[in-house]
């Protein structure tokens, strides 16, 4: 599994417009799997740090939990309805690994954590999706990294 910045390294146009998408809305739309197996959808922030995608959670939430239980999570970037202007999306895919490190939650957290306690997971990525509009939009790109495989392009008409 690779780190933001390993990407960034490997394939810095297609994180680039990841990025603009991740940082275009504030709520994200993260998947994770309940105990049976089952998947949950919650609403979910992002922070770039250190090289890294970090997820923060409310203390003992249910997506906590989930993380903690099995590591595997997407995540999807969020998006306008299509006539708002639609250009594109982005979506990723890996493991979170909980980090309890008190000096390391401060830098990521840089005093946005909130009251109380939270938890912070780091992401390791297997893909990279990001889904948008040429110019002019006579078709779909599909530009993804998949760990193992690097970048592949696909245009559909």
């Amino acid at each position: 599994m690779a780190s933001w910045s390993a990407i960034e390294a490997e394939a810095p146009e297609l994180t680039a417009l990841a990025r603009e998408f991740l940082d275009a809305f504030v709520h994200k739309t993260l998947a994770t799997l309940r105990r049976d197996g089952a998947p949950r959808i919650s609403g979910s922030e992002v922070i770039f740090a250190e090289g890294e995608l970090w997820l923060g959670s409310m203390w003992q939430s249910l997506k906590a939990r989930d993380l903690q239980r099995d590591a595997r999570f997407a995540l999807h970037s969020g998006s306008p309805d299509p006539d708002g202007g639609w250009r594109g999306d982005a979506k990723l895919a890996g493991r979170a690994e909980e980090n309890v490190d008190e000096q390391l939650r401060e830098r990521v957290f840089g005093g946005k954590g909130g009251a109380g306690p939270s938890h912070l997971f780091r992401c390791d990525i297997t893909e990279l999706v990001v889904v948008s509009l040429p110019d002019p939009p006579e078709f779909l790109v599909i530009d993804a990294w998949h760990e193992g495989r690097g970048v592949t392009r696909r245009e559909r008409r």
